[in-house]
């Protein structure tokens, strides 16, 4: 997990040396955007400007695509939290929820079956809809079970990382709206909800 700007953060899976390339090319961007223009850089404007550079990476025999998978995160001030996967092809896409690495298709799967049964089963009429419906707490609760369903496995706070950006009144003030990676305190905390719930 690598923070790009105070507000969007990505998680990368693949090659480490490819994925701190990405990040340092993200921050960049990011930066050069912001001197340009004098305000920081949408999720989706980001999104891409990596996945079109990650595309030119395909077409010159000078360069290797990048052996990595993107997912960006960060919270756009007019369209509120967004989620985006970029592939080394250039392919870019935003999501609701959504999975990357090893056993991506399961967990993607699992995702897909949680969201169509919220908000009272009509999840998969109105995504965004259903999306609201969510808490702050439920959220991070759904990915920590669509990991440990994946995985069969119970975590331990130390063995897990989450990461979040959120503009919800649960989150403390200080850090509304920036993006951060949880301390094991409050991992603990999520796990035992979550252990509680089942």
């Amino acid at each position: 997990m690598f923070s790009i700007t105070p507000t969007i953060g990505c998680v990368m899976t693949g090659l480490v040396a490819d994925a701190r390339a990405q990040v340092t090319r993200a921050r960049s961007e990011a930066a050069e955007f912001r001197y340009k223009y004098g305000y920081e850089i949408t999720p989706d404007a980001l999104a891409q400007r990596l996945a079109n550079i990650n595309q030119v990476y395909t077409q010159r025999a000078a360069m290797r695509p990048l052996g990595i998978a993107m997912i960006l995160i960060g919270i756009d001030p007019e369209l509120g939290p967004q989620v985006f996967k970029l592939d080394p092809a250039g392919y870019f896409v935003g999501f609701h929820a959504t999975a990357a690495g090893q056993k991506q298709q399961e967990a993607m799967n699992h995702l897909e079956k949680k969201w169509k049964k919220l908000d009272s089963g009509r999840g998969a009429d109105d995504a965004v809809k259903a999306g609201k419906t969510l808490s702050r707490s439920e959220v991070i609760e759904m990915a920590i079970e669509a990991m440990s369903t994946v995985h069969a496995t119970d975590y331990k706070p130390g063995e897990i990382e989450i990461g979040i950006t959120s503009s919800s009144p649960d989150e403390d003030e200080k850090t509304r709206g920036l993006w951060r990676v949880m301390g094991e305190a409050e991992i603990e905390h999520h796990l035992l909800a979550y252990a509680e719930k089942d």
